[in-house]
């Protein structure tokens, strides 16, 4: 008993894509087929379109996609963000955290399988180029198997090439959402001799997406990625995973292989034939029936292979299906936990917030600090004066002209050391000094506040508050 037992959780105690010699082993995933593998792919084609046509859309002239970290230049659905709304950022991110903990613990590895930009293309680009090329599993196998003579040649270096292509190909559309794409276009048309500065590190980065898809593939998820190690932390037995149902398919007895016209039920086996179909299916290498493991990335293709055998043996198709623990042990529907409502709730306020800070914020931001070490200065006409300098940044995709200051809470003057009704470009900024005057009658101590407002031509685009160093009163 102790040594079936042991036999039994062996898969524990190393990875799938390791053989006892501690050498990489190779997965040779079966092709996958069925009515989860179609939704799958509709869902990937999706997204790919979106993922090569985003950088090229664009709203009001900004692009839909930006993530300029070099220049500090994001653009997040069209609407472009700079460092000064990196609080929006960090929301952001944090309610991408927040939802992804939610999500995995309502629903497991539902992302990787399904959403997943590693998963996408590995399992409906690069290795359905493959099957394509070099055939399904068992003309892989044999392929590789074989010494290199014409046919091998011929369809590795195919391959090959593809690959490397489509790498050079994401590689540049990862570059317009780092750059711009009206950049990526003008550094083409220039040729790469104009630009090595940015060609090399594209060639660099297509080497590592040719490593990721033609090497290393389901290693990335298995090892690289944290994500299935979260998991561990956050699915209990509520979450809803791709799950082998080992009630029914174990029975009393355990798995047995089919046979025609037999009652498996009145014999005690359970409606597993053990025909090891969702093993040589799965791109990760695992054996489903031992349960949720690490490598699992829920792509579903071990459903899709058991219900194609289900439906042929004359049983119930969902012997491997989307469940719960709960589900599996105790027949209970999926029900909404107390984790799952607080992650909600915590969801819900940091949206609101997120919301409500997108509503504050303004197209125009303008900044007007005294100059440090600086005091203030009595001028002739007995006016006190103090310099500033100031900051105006045009977040929009518009020109700003006829630009100039207006004192909100105090009557006073002021001079802009350049000239007034200066122009701010697109998306760009102005800066420069200004002095403030105001009569001393008006001033309340050493430190006063002031409101300014930043006008275009008569319109009021953005107000902001500085300090006014006065002379200091006694009583």
């Amino acid at each position: 008993m102790e040594d079936q037992s042991s036999n039994s959780e062996k898969f524990r105690d190393s990875i799938g894509t390791i053989n006892d010699d501690g050498k990489r082993q190779w997965v040779y995933p079966k092709k996958p087929s069925g009515k989860f593998y179609e939704y799958r792919k509709w869902v990937s084609y999706a997204l790919l379109i979106f993922l090569f046509s985003a950088p090229f859309i664009k709203i009001d002239g900004n692009q839909f996609l930006l993530f300029n970290v070099l220049e500090r230049k994001f653009n997040i659905f069209g609407f472009p963000f700079w460092p000064q709304d990196f609080y929006l950022f960090v929301i952001s991110m944090i309610i991408g955290v927040v939802f992804i903990a939610f999500f995995t613990v309502a629903f497991g590895r539902i992302f990787c399988g399904w959403i997943c930009p590693q998963t996408i293309f590995l399992e409906m680009v690069f290795r359905r180029i493959e099957y394509a090329i070099e055939g399904d599993r068992n003309k892989q196998m044999k392929l590789d198997k074989m010494p290199w003579n014409k046919e091998k040649i011929i369809k590795k270096s195919s391959k090959w090439l593809i690959f490397a292509i489509i790498s050079f190909l994401v590689a540049n559309i990862f570059l317009a959402y780092l750059i711009s794409s009206d950049e990526l276009i003008k550094y083409i048309t220039e040729g790469p001799m104009q630009h090595l500065g940015t060609f090399i590190p594209l060639i660099i980065f297509t080497g590592v997406f040719y490593f990721i898809f033609a090497w290393f593939r389901e290693q990335v998820c298995i090892i690289a990625c944290p994500y299935g190690r979260l998991q561990g932390a956050l699915l209990d037995n509520k979450s809803v995973v791709v799950a082998y149902d080992h009630k029914r398919g174990e029975a009393e007895k355990g798995r047995k292989k089919f046979k025609k016209n037999e009652d498996r039920q009145a014999e005690g086996y359970g409606d597993c034939i053990d025909c090891n179909q969702c093993v040589t299916v799965c791109p990760t290498g695992i054996d489903i029936r031992n349960g949720t493991q690490l490598e699992c990335v829920n792509c579903t293709a071990c459903i899709d292979s058991c219900d194609l055998v289900m439906e042929r043996v004359n049983l119930p198709k969902g012997l491997i299906r989307y469940a719960s623990e709960e589900n599996i042990e105790k027949k209970k529907p999926f029900e909404f936990s107390a984790r799952m409502k607080a992650y909600s709730g915590v969801l819900v306020i940091l949206i609101g917030i997120l919301i409500g800070m997108l509503f504050l914020r303004t197209s125009v931001e303008a900044k007007i600090l005294r100059l440090p070490g600086e005091l203030y200065e009595t001028k002739e006409n007995g006016m006190v004066s103090n310099v500033f300098t100031y900051k105006i940044i045009n977040k929009t995709t518009k020109e700003m002209d006829s630009i100039h200051f207006e004192l909100l809470s105090h009557k006073g003057k002021i001079k802009l050391v350049k000239e007034n009704n200066f122009t701010i470009p697109e998306q760009g900024l102005s800066e420069g000094t200004l002095f403030i005057e105001i009569n001393p009658a008006l001033l309340s101590g050493d430190k006063n506040d002031l409101e300014i407002g930043v006008y275009s031509n008569k319109t009021l685009i953005d107000k902001t508050k500085t300090n006014f160093m006065g002379p200091r009163t006694f009583n």
